[in-house]
């Protein structure tokens, strides 16, 4: 995880497009500049930067339904819950279930947990649309494979 990069996860674990499921890991690194200000003497993981891990993961099943060819951008988050405090040095676990796909929009829930224990919740919507750039496909494909998604071998 580079938090200042926004590269919010660190291993795409479970990649099953046809089941529409995705799982991935996220260890939240020792030392940040955003732990600075969030908290001083106090650092605690941001909450808006445990959604953004979510839709990183929900971005992943996204591409992998449009075999990396279209591009999901964020559009929306309702019945976000924040249950616990994630601190420096601690692993997520994020899922991302897909619940509905239509009008360009996907719908995803998405869970994050520590040790087993329910840290976080949302329901996300995403726009899916077209590369916006002709560099951006492969940049995304190789961060991708950075990431463990072996491309045109997901399921």
């Amino acid at each position: 995880m580079r938090l200042e990069y926004f590269d919010m996860i660190d291993t795409v674990d479970v990649f099953d497009v046809k089941a529409g499921h995705v799982e991935t890991t996220a260890r939240v690194p020792e030392k940040s500049t955003v732990f600075e200000g969030h908290f001083p003497g106090y650092p605690v993981m941001p909450g808006v930067l445990l959604l953004e891990t979510m839709n990183h993961t929900s971005g992943y099943l996204m591409l992998g339904m449009h075999n990396f060819g279209r591009l999901p951008f964020f559009a929306g988050a309702k019945r976000v819950k924040i249950r616990r405090f994630v601190l420096p040095g601690m692993v997520m676990k994020i899922t991302a279930d897909l619940i509905h796909e239509g009008s360009g929009f996907c719908m995803t829930q998405n869970e994050i947990r520590v040790d087993g224990e329910m840290i976080a919740e949302a329901e996300l919507t995403m726009m899916v649309m077209d590369f916006p750039s002709p560099e951006l496909p492969e940049l995304v494909r190789e961060r991708a494979r950075q990431h463990g998604v072996a491309l045109g071998l997901s399921t």
